[in-house]
């Protein structure tokens, strides 16, 4: 086997057991249950889920500068580090402040996830990165479809009871931790870590990593003719995150795209992370608990969603993209709106994965639209600055919609904003499109 695949392997396998928690689907139902904690559906809601927004919120900008200067590895298994403790803490804690500090873990658990993401492509030539994304993001799908799956059969067929599938997701985190350390180490990353030599002297934004690297192409033997040394360079690196970030938002299209992009996400997060919380008030009784089944499905319909966005012809969106948008988040709101109001679970359940399914479709047809307008290698920048948009824009939601000292507006209420949220989304976008319609018509006119 080539080396790469070998590494790529390791690093499946690792992405697998990260995305092995069978307990999340019912994480709400396990904080709120008296037997386990003295902890209401109100402290959730107000007090302990708006912790792990800020903390995510801080934490990424954070971890995605420290991922780059410690070269991956160690940020890969700092994740593993973190994810122990949560579920640790989870199993045998029990008061409100323990659940907070979860969350704060919980954050950092979550912003390390970068660097599995980035790793393979400081390790492989450029040639691979469309094999091992592959990869990468096929070990997280079925960590997640497997884990969900796995959960509510468990539950289902009363093997185990939602406090104790918190041990197989435990499980899952020490499993991982060892994989992280037979990783190997990466000798260069994006910025703070170039190679140089005496025919490499000033590096450009359009330099191929490939032709520098210490590693080069790790399916192959090849060496370089000079030898090359990686450098630590605070100065470089500042000089490239600064070209990289005017050249991509000087585009008006990666403009327009990235703030659908951010504003979808943060709401997309927002319903992701208080949806339990709805489940629960239309159907208190846990009894017909279904929210594993839930997720396995949005996983794999929304897997499916993602593989069609990824084969669309871009020539249509490109065209129509303004409307496109508009018609998408109008439909999200929808959705929510009738999640909102209704009494019927399996309801709620269907709006939720169509939700998640067009989410999905969306997002990685502007993802694709925006890489095709960047410069080489600076994609996840500016994949970090949506998400840190993204984040701020939840925390502006959370503060002002669940949090004590906003409106602190019950479940139902707050998912009635949201979906008047993606309405407003789908209405500026609609504004946007009859302004360049209109100016595309004058100049025909003219």
């Amino acid at each position: 086997m080539q080396n790469y695949l070998k590494v790529s392997l390791i690093l499946c396998c690792y992405g697998f057991l990260r995305e092995m928690r069978p307990s999340e689907p019912f994480v709400t139902e396990f904080l709120s249950d008296q037997r386990w904690r003295n902890i209401t559906s109100t402290e959730l809601n107000r007090e302990v889920y708006p912790v792990g927004t800020y903390s995510y919120l801080v934490l990424l900008i954070i971890v995605f500068l420290i991922t780059d200067i410690l070269r991956y590895k160690p940020i890969i298994i700092l994740s593993s580090c973190m994810g122990i403790a949560v579920y640790s803490m989870l199993l045998w804690t029990k008061s409100l402040l323990s659940l907070q500090i979860v969350q704060v873990i919980y954050g950092t658990f979550m912003a390390a996830e970068v660097a599995y993401y980035t790793y393979m492509y400081a390790r492989v030539d450029r040639t691979k990165y469309q094999q091992v994304t592959g990869h990468t993001r096929a070990a997280i799908l079925a960590g997640r479809f497997s884990a969900s799956l796995l959960g509510q059969l468990l539950y289902s067929f009363h093997v185990m009871n939602i406090r104790d599938l918190n041990y197989i997701t435990l499980g899952a985190q020490i499993l991982s931790l060892p994989l992280g350390f037979i990783l190997p180490g990466v000798g260069i990353s994006l910025y703070f870590y170039s190679t140089s030599s005496k025919t490499v002297s000033h590096p450009s934004i359009n330099d191929d990593p490939s032709e520098n690297s210490i590693e080069n192409d790790m399916s192959s033997g090849n060496k370089l003719t000079h030898p090359v040394k990686a450098q630590f360079s605070p100065s470089r690196a500042a000089d490239l995150l600064w070209t990289h970030f005017i050249q991509a938002y000087s585009n008006m299209t990666v403009v327009q795209s990235s703030i659908w992009w951010s504003l979808a996400m943060a709401g997309f997060l927002m319903i992701q992370s208080y949806v339990q919380l709805l489940w629960q008030d239309i159907d208190p009784d846990t009894k017909n608990l279904y929210n594993g089944a839930v997720e396995a499905i949005l996983t794999l319909l929304g897997t499916f969603g993602a593989l069609i966005a990824g084969s669309i012809n871009m020539k249509f969106y490109e065209r129509y993209s303004m409307w496109i948008l508009s018609f998408c988040a109008s439909l999200e709101g929808g959705m929510i709106l009738i999640s909102a109001f209704t009494d019927e679970i399996f309801v709620a359940y269907a709006m939720y994965i169509c939700f998640g399914i067009l989410y999905n479709f969306m997002i990685t047809l502007i993802s694709a639209h925006v890489a095709k307008q960047l410069a080489d290698e600076s994609f996840g920048l500016i994949f970090g600055i949506n998400t840190f948009m993204a984040l701020v824009f939840q925390t502006i939601l959370t503060v002002s919609v669940a949090a004590e000292g906003g409106f602190a507006l019950d479940i139902r209420e707050q998912f009635i904003t949201y979906g008047g949220y993606f309405i407003g989304l789908a209405f500026v976008y609609v504004i946007v499109a009859i302004v360049q319609l209109v100016l595309k018509c004058s100049r025909r006119n003219e």
